[in-house]
């Protein structure tokens, strides 16, 4: 159970204190919902989304960050939206030719200290090389054709076309990355799912209304969860690791114990930030290790989340339910 700072009177910060043996809080009700990300949860989005990022860097300004990189502005938070993850990484790039010479984990540390997200960036930039250079930095900071080069990266010619209305560069007109993502939920874990665990599925995700449809259908949940029970960019602006997506889906279950099965830190930070917003349910954040927290540092990261397990791909959900 992760931690509720406030003290609900129903014990949840006294229970936090009870870790079971992976140094994760416990699971300690019967679980009425279960709330999956798609990215890194349903999907491996490493030759995808995260590649896109790093591309689409490198196709506008030449120089880009390394894969690897990519996790710690993750860790930092308040990057769930990979376009605006690209910004940064774009607005780092930029900066160090203006003479910021903080290290990328520099960068993001501060990121985080700040709160995270992308004005976190700026602000770091802004007090690492002053407001002239900022300002030489920002002319040159082109977001929207950031977007743009990522998304006909991502989606490739004809979903480009198909999706943003639009004719994609010459030079860019290939198989969208879209294609390269690996299904990690198998066919059983998708069965125990939709006809034995017995509870409501939804669906919290980054990715945009038509993205997420396209993936859904890859797993083979497109048909079996209902619009209601999404919640997709599309669908709210405040992102991750605000609550009120998660919030609205439990309501819209009637469930009292919700779990939410998510691949960073700001997933697990949702369900902390829920328990303070509607101390009536429980909710559990779980993290797995198919995105890019991966072995016993990525286990720690989320144990000093308060998450309340830890997997090593959603497939072990049945068996920690099981357990329960």
């Amino acid at each position: 159970m992760t931690t509720n700072a406030n003290g609900d009177g129903n014990g949840n910060r006294n229970r936090n204190r009870n870790r079971n043996r992976n140094g994760t809080a416990p699971l300690e009700a019967a679980v009425d919902a279960i709330v999956l990300d798609i990215d890194g949860v349903l999907v491996d989005v490493a030759d995808s989304y995260r590649r896109a990022i790093i591309e689409s860097v490198d196709t506008v300004y030449g120089r880009t960050i390394r894969k690897d990189d990519i996790q710690q502005f993750k860790d930092a938070g308040g990057f769930n939206n990979d376009w605006e993850l690209t910004d940064a990484a774009a607005l780092y790039v930029l900066a160090t030719g203006e003479g910021y010479d903080a290290s990328l984990a520099e960068f993001t540390d501060e990121i985080a200290a700040a709160g995270g997200g992308l004005e976190a960036a700026e602000s770091a930039v802004r007090d690492g090389i002053g407001a002239q250079a900022t300002k030489r930095v920002t002319d040159r900071w082109n977001r929207e054709r950031l977007r743009d080069v990522f998304q006909q990266l991502y989606l490739g010619e004809e979903l480009y076309q198909a999706l943003e209305s639009g004719e994609p560069d010459d030079d860019l007109r290939q198989e969208g990355f879209i294609h390269d993502e690996p299904v990690i939920l198998d066919e059983e874990t998708r069965n125990w799912l939709l006809d034995e665990a017995g509870v409501s599925v939804g669906v919290l995700t980054g990715r945009p209304e038509a993205e997420a449809e396209i993936a859904l259908d890859r797993v083979g949940l497109a048909d079996e969860i209902p619009v209601e029970h999404r919640f997709t960019m599309d669908d709210w602006e405040e992102g991750k690791p605000h609550p009120r997506a998660l919030t609205t889906l439990a309501e819209r279950f009637d469930a009292d114990s919700v779990i939410f099965v998510g691949d960073t830190l700001d997933d697990v930070r949702t369900a902390t930030n829920a328990i303070e917003a509607d101390p009536s349910r429980e909710y559990h954040g779980i993290g797995v290790l198919t995105g890019g927290l991966t072995g016993a540092e990525g286990r720690q990261k989320y144990a000093d989340e308060d998450a309340a397990a830890v997997l090593e791909s959603v497939n072990e959900l049945p068996a920690l339910l099981a357990d329960e």
